[in-house]
């Protein structure tokens, strides 16, 4: 997966932490494919991932993605045109659109979440269910710290 040759002293945190990320996506999206989902890529995760339970409006979701409107748009369309998702006029600004998960977008999403639990085990077959508890317990007081510094 990694096509550069870097050193194991000279690897960083965040290129060690892009590849399990990108084994983990390609592992995914491949058996998202699998289970019928086989019209939803990668970057639609920038929106997924981005969806609030009731909905979002695509500039919320542009922002917490980091795209532009233009993008996150584009991604909503290319979603709805696959009934993953719906766009209505948001109730508090007819202007804006709000983005909603459809029945099959919900199923999706709950593959999705399943593949990744799965991906997880298999890394945990890799290198003893031990320390994949503790690097999941690891970075999930990270997160929890990066979060507090955030707020």
């Amino acid at each position: 997966m990694n096509s550069i040759n870097i050193p194991l002293q000279r690897r960083t945190l965040g290129g060690l932490l892009r590849l399990a990320e990108e084994t983990t996506r390609a592992r995914v999206y491949a058996r998202l494919a699998e289970a019928g989902f086989a019209d939803i890529r990668p970057a639609h995760s920038s929106l997924l991932r981005n969806l609030a339970s009731g909905g979002s409006r695509v500039s919320e979701l542009a922002e917490r993605a980091q795209i532009t409107k233009q993008s996150m748009g584009y991604l909503a369309d290319s979603l709805t045109a696959a009934g993953y998702v719906t766009q209505e006029p948001d109730p508090t600004d007819r202007r804006a659109k709000r983005v909603r998960l459809t029945e099959k977008g919900q199923a999706a999403g709950d593959a999705m979440v399943r593949l990744s639990a799965a991906a997880e085990r298999e890394f945990g077959a890799l290198i003893g269910d031990a320390e994949m508890s503790e690097l999941r317990r690891l970075l999930e007081r990270l997160a929890e710290r990066l979060s507090d510094r955030s707020a």
